[in-house]
């Protein structure tokens, strides 16, 4: 399990080192910074796939995604840097800690210049960074790491712009990734009328549901047959009294029916509201037979009926049996139900602004977890 999170210059996050709990609920008031916490964690996930510098310039480059106030606390200082330019990401468990340290490039005779590089990135052992705790390292394009004997393995040369998560064969280093890349975030499912998972789909097993939902059906009937089916027809009756979820299968494409007491005939997807479609993804998501090792889910309640929240709540609980879950949300309702039902499980992480920089409500500087960057 995580239990750090640290951020640096990226956006309004100046300086951020926050505690992770097996459910952290991150809140806050519009503009406190909580997407741009999201955007982070989905940073440090496409490292490990060598998709920082992509998602960057997605953004509109590193330049545009750091922080634009000034270096010192005091608020006075104007816009000419002092120091170099750095976006830092970060993070640690019980077991291991990972730090990378991202930088605009020295001018050279090339067409892209505003890609940025990785200047510095370290794996180790343990909660906090400590030199004798260093599994692998690199500085700018020198990559080193420890051999089975403890002893530095000869340096290599890896490109700027290339994460050593990709580049490096060592044992630890290929855990770490395997364990990043399990990540796993949903952000606004659509629910329109022309939303794929209103649709039939041909049906395969499918342990996770996919971004887009089109495959709703499917991960339905996995978690009935391979999957938690108590918790399945428990999330549906706590949502809708008296429901339950069909899924019919037209020579191999999978539709979905939700049967519901009232009604003289069960409703197919296309008939279905905005707000219970949805509950039946978050459904689908949260019970995935096949769990991540941490599950990042960003304004669970958007489009759900108030009186939905306390079943989310309910449901997000019970995915965290299995995995580790980082809830970003606006809603109280959400916050206190969650806080209620995990009995001391959960953690709420309140976002605040002060000087257009955000920071932890209620953190003083002794309060963070202890976390120590790498030097460029």
């Amino acid at each position: 399990m995580l239990t750090t999170l640290a951020v640096e210059n990226y956006r309004s996050l100046r300086g951020l080192v926050l505690p992770l709990a097996p459910v952290t609920i991150v809140t806050g008031a519009n503009g406190s910074g909580k997407s741009s916490l999201y955007r982070a964690l989905r940073l440090l996930a496409d490292a490990s796939r060598n998709g920082a510098v992509a998602a960057l310039a997605r953004e509109g480059g590193l330049q545009s995604t750091l922080w634009a106030g000034p270096e010192s606390g005091n608020g006075t200082q104007g816009t000419v840097r002092t120091k170099a330019v750095g976006l830092r990401l970060g993070f640690a468990g019980d077991d291991f800690g990972y730090a990378l340290d991202l930088g605009m490039p020295v001018p050279a005779h090339t067409e892209f210049n505003l890609d940025p590089e990785f200047k510095r990135e370290s794996l180790w052992t343990g909660p906090v960074l400590k030199p004798a705790k260093l599994l692998a390292d690199r500085h700018n394009a020198i990559l080193r790491t420890r051999g089975d004997d403890g002893a530095w393995t000869e340096p290599r040369k890896i490109r700027l712009t290339d994460s050593m998560l990709t580049e490096s064969a060592a044992p630890e280093v290929l855990v770490l990734r395997e364990r990043i890349r399990s990540w796993r975030f949903y952000d606004q499912f659509r629910t329109d009328a022309a939303a794929p998972a209103r649709a039939t789909r041909i049906g395969t097993r499918t342990p996770v549901l996919d971004h887009d939902g089109a495959d709703l059906p499917a991960a339905l009937q996995t978690i009935r047959e391979t999957g938690d089916v108590e918790s399945l027809d428990a999330a549906v009756g706590n949502a809708f009294p008296g429901a339950r979820v069909e899924i019919v299968n037209h020579e191999t494409r999978f539709g979905l029916r939700l049967h519901q007491r009232g009604l003289l005939r069960p409703l197919d997807a296309a008939e279905l509201s905005d707000g219970t479609l949805r509950y039946l993804l978050w459904v689908a998501a949260l019970l995935t037979p096949r769990p991540p090792e941490l599950l990042v889910l960003n304004e669970p309640e958007t489009s759900l009926h108030p009186d939905l929240l306390v079943p989310l709540a309910a449901l997000i609980v019970t995915a965290a049996r299995r995995t580790q879950l980082v809830v970003v949300t606006h809603a109280r309702p959400l916050v206190r139900a969650v806080e209620s039902i995990a009995e001391g499980r959960a953690s709420t992480l309140t976002l605040v602004k002060e000087n257009s920089r955000t920071t932890l409500e209620g953190q003083g500087r002794l309060d963070a977890p202890p976390w120590h960057w790498p030097k460029r």
